[in-house]
């Protein structure tokens, strides 16, 4: 077992996954949404990508055995173990500070773009962009009509899924600041979660 690592609250984290190990992102509080990206290591415009994941796996939420697939449509993560309900986001875009511009914010509002770009350079890692995250534990529930909704997610604390990588990736993670729209539980106040590195 790795040690435990804090992705605090509002913020981000990444950490290096070599093939055949796992990281374990845990939602240590419940209701608190992890936005998760995975690069390639020392190759890092090849990503985890949720637009050539969906086709491939015939889902829009996978399942525990499915691959993620990449950019190059090649398995980067095997999601591995789910003790969650299993309801995760794969079609919202990570939140940005214009996104919250456009739900009335006039000042800078902590997001999950600007995590994953603090989470890397932690690494001294620039990602070459930002991709539509996996977004864990986020609840957004769709109607036949296409409408959606926001909900808190329905975990409970301590439930997490464990991703096994499939090659040498980065894997960075989000908790995601979201205050405004209701999709973080716990008083709709983002919470820290954490992670740990698996052989």
């Amino acid at each position: 077992m790795g040690d435990l690592i804090e992705i605090p609250a509002r913020r981000g984290k990444a950490a290096y996954v070599n093939k055949g190990q796992a990281i374990k992102i845990i939602n240590t509080h419940g209701e608190q949404v992890v936005d998760t990206w995975a690069f390639r290591a020392g190759h890092l415009i090849e990503f985890m990508s949720m637009e050539h994941t969906r086709p491939t796996i015939g889902r829009i939420i996978p399942r525990v055995g499915d691959h993620l697939y990449t950019n190059k449509r090649r398995p980067i993560l095997t999601l591995e173990e789910d003790t969650s309900q299993g309801q995760h986001d794969t079609l919202m875009a990570a939140c940005d500070n214009e996104r919250y511009g456009l739900l009335g914010c006039t000042d800078y509002h902590d997001n999950c773009t600007d995590n994953l770009s603090a989470g890397m350079r932690e690494l001294g890692l620039r990602e070459p962009e930002t991709p539509s995250p996996f977004n864990l534990f986020m609840n957004i529930p769709w109607t036949a009509d296409g409408a959606l909704s926001f909900e808190a997610p329905t975990t409970k604390p301590g439930d997490y899924v464990v991703l096994r990588a499939e090659m040498d990736c980065v894997v960075a993670m989000s908790a995601c600041p979201q205050d405004i729209l209701p999709i973080n539980g716990v008083g709709n106040k983002p919470v820290e979660a954490h992670f740990e590195i698996l052989d």
